[in-house]
């Protein structure tokens, strides 16, 4: 990074104030350079790749865009750090900005390791790095990603640009509706991110501009209760490039299993002559759907399943890798299977993708512990802290067959806030008795926008006018077909730039 001088791409002199930055003019450079790096490796012209690598790691704008992202942009900048540094305010960020310039990365800083609960009740580890190393690692990103855009597989979804996973339910829905594939190897990787192989991952980064920084990041370490302890293996979650270096080193399962295929017989007939003729065509005889470290294996038989599991652990222990065999399944479709928080299952011969039941119980019992610890809150705050959850899981669940499912989870809701509201009112307050269940309704429930015992409060707004809030009603989401992301497109890809319009 010391190569780095402040007059670079994107730069018209020294930064003093960081809200004069135009950030649009920012981007704009650095997506030019991400597409001429996508577009060179596309074209297989290596020294060109090599070259605008270089170019970007150089860039000024870079830079800016990735110091950007690390203090403003990423949610895990809130989390304590080695360092005391951590750039909140725009003069800490210039401050941060000169300091990269002249900031030696080749001997990287440990990471400490922090452990935060997961769903399950078990921890899960994250290694927190120095703020200089997150920003370092975001420079590289911005390089490294473009080059492996171009080749990664179609139906990869994780951690990648623009793509979700709904994406993978859509595909997951047309490898298995009526007629095709009816067996599904519902897989999860063990430990991906601890047990990566890091001479896999530099091999298959290959030499390009910044790989003995990545292998810094790499061998680096971490600092578990002020112990120092050497990695030899993983790319820990927790660090800007480690979702990347996942997908590299899961990359090509796909392409692994396109080599195998079947032959498909069809009965066909002559228009002119009205002759009948058999007709045979080269089929996939495999589906596969991966997000980050889940991925099914669909087939229309069973044994086919089973003859290509040692296959595919092969495949995994050349990257360090193995199923885990806990949570790893063989499924009939008739008997359906957990994915990405839906459950997928065929009935009378149509596949339906629902939300998970373990996923409704989870948002009921969050919202019943939120009411049971905030008792005196205002109805004003029950509503400000309870919406954004309940429209943010609706939002999710959508694009499945919800529809009933969002009914049977307002229910739910209603009768949780009439508890809550009768509790508020139940108890003697000295001489004063408590308010009967007619009081309570009038005076938490009214008719909202034609519906009747809706959970609504009086309030001013920000212009001093009465307005009325309400609950927010899963049942009023619209539930849409979600399109699906085309082939291999990305957002890198110059050509495809109406795509994403």
């Amino acid at each position: 990074m010391k190569d780095r001088f402040s007059n670079e791409i994107g730069a018209k002199g020294p930064l003093k104030e960081w809200l004069d930055i135009e950030w649009k003019t920012i981007k704009k450079c650095v997506r030019n350079l991400r597409w001429r790096i996508y577009r060179a490796k596309q074209n297989s012209e290596w020294n060109k790749v090599r070259s605008l690598m270089k170019l970007m790691l150089r860039s000024y704008s870079n830079l800016l865009l990735s110091v950007q992202r690390v203090t403003q942009g990423n949610q895990g900048r809130r989390r304590t750090r080695i360092e005391i540094q951590t750039a909140k305010t725009p003069l800490e960020r210039v401050k941060l900005v000169k300091e990269m310039l002249t900031y030696s990365l080749w001997q990287a800083k440990p990471a400490k390791k922090v452990c935060i609960p997961k769903a399950n009740s078990k921890q899960c580890p994250l290694d927190i790095l120095t703020v200089k190393n997150r920003v370092a690692q975001a420079v590289v990103k911005n390089g490294l990603e473009p080059i492996w855009e171009a080749e990664f597989e179609t139906n990869s979804y994780g951690f990648r640009l623009d793509r979700s996973g709904h994406d993978a339910l859509e595909q997951s829905w047309m490898r298995l509706q009526k007629g095709k594939d009816k067996w599904i190897l519902d897989a999860k990787i063990k430990g991906p991110f601890d047990n990566i192989s890091h001479e896999y991952i530099l091999k298959a980064i290959g030499e390009i501009p910044g790989r003995e920084l990545i292998k810094q990041w790499l061998k680096a370490g971490y600092v578990e209760a002020e112990v120092f302890h050497k990695t030899d293996r993983g790319t820990p979650q927790g660090r800007i490039i480690s979702p990347l270096l996942a997908n590299i080193a899961f990359d090509g399962m796909e392409r692994l299993l396109a080599e195998y295929k079947m032959v498909k017989t069809y009965q066909c007939t002559k228009q002119v002559m009205g002759e009948a003729y058999t007709k045979k065509k080269k089929l996939d005889k495999y589906g596969f759907i991966r997000y980050a470290d889940d991925f099914i294996i669909t087939a229309q038989r069973e044994e086919d399943i089973k003859a290509i599991i040692p296959t595919i652990e092969k495949w995994l222990s050349e990257r360090g890798l193995e199923l885990n065999k806990d949570k790893t399944n063989l499924v009939d479709i008739e008997q359906g299977f957990n994915f990405l928080g839906f459950n997928i299952r065929q009935f009378n011969g149509s596949c339906f993708i629902v939300p998970q039941k373990e996923k409704v119980k989870e948002l009921l019992a969050e919202i019943r512990a939120w009411l049971k610890a905030n008792p005196t809150s205002t109805q004003e705050g029950v509503i400000a802290n309870l919406n954004p959850i309940i429209r943010g899981w609706g939002n999710y669940y959508r694009y499945g067959v919800s529809q009933r499912i969002f009914s049977y989870v307002d229910h739910e809701i209603w009768k949780s806030l009439w508890q809550w509201s009768l509790r508020r009112h139940s108890k003697r307050v000295g001489k004063q008795k408590g308010k009967g269940k007619e009081w309570v309704r009038k005076r938490y429930f009214k008719t909202f926008k034609g519906n009747k015992w809706t959970f609504a409060a009086n309030v001013k707004n920000k212009y001093g006018k009465n307005e009325t809030i309400a609950i927010y009603r899963l049942a009023k989401t619209p539930i849409q077909r979600y399109v699906k992301i085309k082939g291999t497109a990305s957002p890198d890809d110059l050509s495809l730039t109406k795509y994403w319009v």
